[in-house]
Order: structure tokens, then sequence, then C-alpha cells
């Protein structure tokens, strides 16, 4: 997905995510850690997120305890629209 720009995911309908993900440190079970996750990703399917909480149960130790998230889409693409023109000053 990082061959696109931001602009080229945000009119694909792209949005901003944003996840918080507590999860049990290895050697002290009974203690949480936040970690802060943030990328492009299309609701409400969440490929992208999905594929880093993969990611994370396959190959780091620490357990997850629960994933909060929000998603906010930052540009629609019948919010943007092509206008032939130009103003000129001096």
């Amino acid at each position: 997905m990082h061959d696109h720009s931001e602009m080229d995911l945000m009119l694909r309908g792209y949005g901003l995510t944003t996840a918080k993900i507590l999860y049990h440190f290895p050697d002290h079970p009974h203690l949480l850690q936040s970690y802060i996750w943030q990328d492009y990703d299309i609701a409400p399917k969440f490929p992208v997120l999905i594929r880093f909480i993969e990611f994370w149960k396959t190959r780091l130790d620490g357990p997850l305890h629960s994933v909060t998230y929000t998603h906010q889409k930052l540009i629609a693409p019948n919010e943007w629209r092509k206008v032939d023109g130009e103003f000129v000053l001096h």
C-alpha cells in the first residue's frame, strides 16, 4: 500500500485508522502496555489493521489484551472536482 500517495489512497476510499493496542508483557503477564498504531485503511473490513494484528499474534511475544480503533475518511471522491480556470493577479 505504501506505493501510493496519501491523496491517491484517500480518493480510493481509504481513511486514517488509529488503533490503541493493549498487550501483556511477556515476562510479567499481569502488566499491560499500550501501543498506538496508525495507517490508511478502508472501512468496514479494515484489511491493513487485520494484517497488522495477525503479524502481531504470530511474530511478537506480547499477547494482545484488547484493540480499540477509530477511523476517519479525510476526503471522499465526491468532495473532489476538477475545475478549469485561472486567476491572474498583477
